[in-house]
């Protein structure tokens, strides 16, 4: 029995030798991938060179799991070579669900294999995988949700919304059970979001309500809180400017503003928190400034106040520099689009069609780096060159800009936004009467109109009014202008505010009352002034001088005339800089992909006649 026990004893102790032999071996081959991986710069060949050698040593499931899962790491983030990213990574979900109590390497290895599948266009490998995972992770909370989120993000990116609702309930319910209201928060928060998107206010505004209830309630890291607060303030925002309410939307967006103030001030808390199912961040803090500057701009832009856009967007573009120098998440560059977008807009109106011409062509650079970015911003980007086609009086490039931004999209207020718009080239052109009646039937201000927006509809009314002066029917382009001013001054939309004006004063003008005129173009000039809205200040100078003319006033017509000369020479020379640069053969793209070069011009071939 004594030699037997003393045989035992020998084989334990050879066993534990073995073992630490093994782990000896094992770890020093870690310690030297880690520290190729992390060299600088990396030196991600010997990295994987060292984690390879791991296999012939013939190591235990769980080494030979995680080392698989590390080598799948590697090649995905660091090379091309997807296929062996594939074959590890797909070794390492095989082998870790065969070992017990192995969560943290099962769920990764699902998490970025599925990744991969996406990125390969292999959506329908990535699904069922990920609904695997999320069956076997119930008892692991953190992994539970973070799979959830993943198949809910994965939804949304195919446009399946309601399958990504579902999702994000289920896992709101999960982290109710698991006693986690700060991630039932951001569940319910993104779902909201999905709702916006879809259009399905009925169940927005209940799921909003109870969203804030949780937000003020939950009690723990403040910087989490105020990560949600952010989170749900901007949801209310971008709610608000959907329905082009500018003035109802100020309370909220300076709230934002405060929050966002208060974040900055707050030191990350390197405390974990108790709960595993509260371990997740909405957005990093500086991700956060630039959506909050974004949403500033997006006010201003709507609300008239296009200086203060140029200066928030030029804030937020410094910082995206700065962020993108460390961190290429794609939502960096969605933003940067986004901030893009606004301020071309305000180019356009502050009289700048060169700058704003340019910033379309980074528009487009942008979106060649990104087919994901492009197809969502492909609408928004021809409905741009349509409202530059238009600045530059190239009716018909503006035209098809239009008519290709409406095949794009299925966006109800972006289609409402370019209806208008085309409905505004078709009266300057002044031949398109079926074509415009038809139009104007499908954004009819008075009934049925398509879309919940307060300055959409609004715009509509003006469009109805121009058109009606255009037929000189002035008594009824009188009552839909008046109507939206009433609708403009509800909610301080001083640009559509000053465009009525200055049209009312044009017809009061027409029809001799001069008097009545004047009241309406002096404080549209000051309002355009303000802004500055270049093409209204051009249209209420020659409003003020043949006025001031007609009645008399020599010295205020003098000084009218000077200003309508100085307006019309400052639009000229920056027609003539735009239409000169190479970019300006953007305006004959409208299909596919956006194109990577431009051949310069001689010269502009566009009439100058609408400018002068």
């Amino acid at each position: 029995m004594a030699a037997q026990a003393a045989a035992a004893a020998q084989a334990a102790a050879a066993q534990a030798a073995q073992a630490e032999a093994a782990e000896s071996w094992y770890l020093a081959l870690l310690g030297f991938a880690e520290h190729f991986r992390t060299s600088s710069p990396p030196k991600i060949r010997l990295c994987v060179h060292c984690l390879q050698a791991v296999f012939p040593f013939k190591p235990p499931q769980r080494i030979e799991a995680r080392t698989h899962l590390q080598l799948g790491s590697v090649l995905y983030h660091h090379t091309k070579n997807t296929e062996q990213a594939r074959s590890h990574l797909e070794k390492a979900w095989l082998i870790s669900q065969q070992i017990p109590q192995f969560e943290d390497v099962k769920f990764e290895a699902a998490s970025l294999l599925s990744e991969l599948y996406c990125q390969e266009n292999s959506v329908d490998a990535a699904k069922p995988l990920l609904r695997k995972a999320i069956q076997i992770s119930q008892q692991t909370p953190y992994w539970h949700c973070r799979l959830l989120f993943q198949l809910a993000q994965l939804h949304t990116l195919e446009k399946d919304l309601v399958s990504a609702c579902d999702l994000l309930g289920v896992g709101a319910e999960y982290a109710r059970v698991v006693g986690s209201e700060y991630t039932r928060a951001l569940f319910l928060l993104s779902k909201g979001m999905l709702l916006l998107m879809e259009r399905k206010l009925q169940e927005v505004h209940p799921l909003l309500t109870l969203c804030g209830q949780i937000v003020e309630n939950w009690q723990g890291n403040p910087i989490q809180k105020e990560s949600l607060r952010v989170f749900f303030l901007v949801l209310q925002v971008t709610h608000y400017l959907d329905a082009g309410q500018v003035k109802s939307v100020k309370p909220c967006l300076k709230q934002l503003q405060q929050c966002i103030q208060t974040i900055s001030t707050l030191h990350d808390d390197e405390i974990l928190p108790s709960n595993p199912a509260d371990l997740f961040h909405w957005l990093p803090k500086e991700h956060m400034c630039v959506l909050v500057y974004l949403v500033t701009v997006m006010h201003s832009m709507q609300a008239g106040y296009l200086e203060k856009a140029q200066k928030y967007t030029d804030k937020a573009l410094m910082q995206l520099e700065k962020l993108k120098m460390l961190d290429c998440s794609p939502i960096l560059s969605s933003f940067q689009v986004i901030l893009l977008e606004h301020i071309i807009m305000c180019r356009l109106v502050t009289g700048h069609k060169a700058t704003a011409l340019q910033e379309i062509s980074q528009v487009c650079q942008l979106c060649q780096q990104s087919p994901r970015l492009f197809s969502n911003h492909a609408a928004q980007l021809h409905t741009l060159l349509g409202l530059y086609c238009v600045s530059v009086n190239c009716m018909d490039n503006a035209e098809a800009q239009f008519t290709t931004a409406l095949r794009l999209t299925n966006h109800q207020e972006l289609w409402a936004f370019i209806v208008t718009n085309l409905a505004s080239v078709y009266i300057r052109e002044g031949n398109r009467h079926q074509e415009l009646y038809s139009l104007l039937e499908r954004i009819n201000p008075d009934h049925s109109f398509p879309v919940s927006s307060h300055c959409l509809r609004a715009a509509a009314f003006y469009v109805r009014g121009l058109f009606s002066f255009f037929q000189g029917r002035y008594n009824e382009a009188k009552r839909f202008l008046r109507e939206t001013l009433k609708m403009s001054n509800a909610e301080d939309l001083n640009r559509l505010t000053a465009c009525s004006l200055v049209l009312l004063g044009h017809i009061f003008y027409v029809l001799g009352n001069h008097r009545e005129s004047n009241n309406m173009v002096v404080p549209a000039m000051q309002l355009a002034s303000k802004i500055p809205d270049m093409s209204v200040q051009l249209w209420s100078s020659a409003l003020l001088r043949d006025l001031n003319k007609a009645c008399g006033n020599a010295m205020d017509a003098h000084e009218a005339a000077q200003m309508h000369q100085n307006f019309s020479q400052q639009l000229l020379q920056d027609h003539i800089e735009a239409c000169s640069l190479p970019e300006h053969n953007l305006i004959t793209w409208t299909d596919g992909p956006p194109p990577v070069q431009f051949q310069a011009q001689n010269g502009p071939n566009t009439s100058l006649a609408s400018l002068l």
